[in-house]
């Protein structure tokens, strides 16, 4: 009788182990965050007039479906790099926990059923942009990275599609409405990772990545590209208010949230330290939380 609790114990407590295995393997915050992008897209296409729960629902799920196997592909692809990395090495398949064959099953599943999602109930246009960025990102981008620092702009492209594919679905095309929102967070994405790839320069020149645009990492002439990309970020901002599709509202708080990313990345190229780039990473991410929800708050 005993042995039996401690069999069944074990198997419960081994349950919630493989559930946040495969948060892991999706990364989860890091995936939310990308769906983020694609539903307020979504909400700004001028199609979309009327909040429907269920249609959102089904853009978060087939958008998460894509994200979380294109992250799966990349673990599996990197999991001899991801083992070489302290912030890494604990990762389902880099560890051994969790199998290359299960890795691969689990992201041909998602990739498909998400892509599948995207196209039954919105449209092919966004499910054919949803395949092109799982494409990009882990068959390009992904080996890429150990061979030129160029692999951060063409990471940049899959990085920024998800507002494209949310305003296809609502829109049922693509304007400059949405090109609008694939620039911003296309630009936003540079200062973002490379405050990331300088924080983390070790661990990824342990692995052989070259994401920093210096080659011998982190210089003042990194900071200077993370201070140009926030300034590129301020005329950027101002293509909703332009196109039509917000208000002043909306022109003025996005204004004021690319001006706080310049002076953090300023502060960067002064202090030279990660301290530094940490409130950089830290503070992109309030950026574009702040910056969507305005646009969609003030939406014409």
């Amino acid at each position: 009788m005993q042995q039996k609790d401690k069999q069944s114990s074990a198997e419960g407590n081994a349950k919630p182990g493989r559930v946040r295995d495969y948060m892991l393997l999706v990364k989860f915050s890091l995936t939310i965050l990308v769906v983020f992008s694609a539903v307020i897209s979504y909400l700004l296409a001028p199609k979309v007039v009327e909040y429907s729960w269920p249609m959102i629902g089904w853009l978060f799920l087939g958008g998460f479906l894509v994200t979380g196997s294109a992250n799966t592909i990349n673990q599996v692809v990197e999991k001899d790099t991801d083992a070489k990395m302290k912030r890494t090495a604990k990762r389902p398949i880099a560890s051994g926990r969790m199998s290359v064959t299960e890795g691969w099953a689990f992201a041909v599943v998602t990739g498909l059923s998400g892509v599948l999602i995207l196209g039954v109930f919105f449209n092919w246009l966004s499910a054919l942009l949803a395949a092109f960025s799982l494409f990009l990102y882990a068959f390009i981008y992904t080996p890429l990275k150990k061979i030129n620092s160029i692999s951060v702009l063409v990471g940049a492209v899959p990085g920024a599609l998800p507002c494209l594919i949310g305003y296809a679905a609502g829109n049922d095309a693509i304007d400059w409405g949405g090109w609008a929102l694939f620039a911003i967070q296309f630009f936003w994405q540079f200062p973002h990772f490379w405050a990331i790839a300088w924080i983390s320069h070790k661990d990824y020149e342990t692995a052989g990545f070259k994401l920093l645009p210096s080659v011998t990492g982190p210089t003042k002439y990194s900071a200077m590209q993370s201070i140009i990309y926030s300034l590129l970020l301020i005329p950027v901002g101002t293509f909703p208010y332009f196109l039509g599709m917000t208000g002043w509202v909306s022109l003025l708080i996005v204004l004021v949230a690319n001006l706080y990313m310049v002076y953090l990345s300023v502060r960067l190229y002064r202090e030279m330290e990660v301290k530094a780039a940490r409130r950089v990473m830290f503070g992109s991410y309030l950026h574009l939380a702040i910056v969507f929800l305005a646009l969609l708050a003030d939406k014409v």
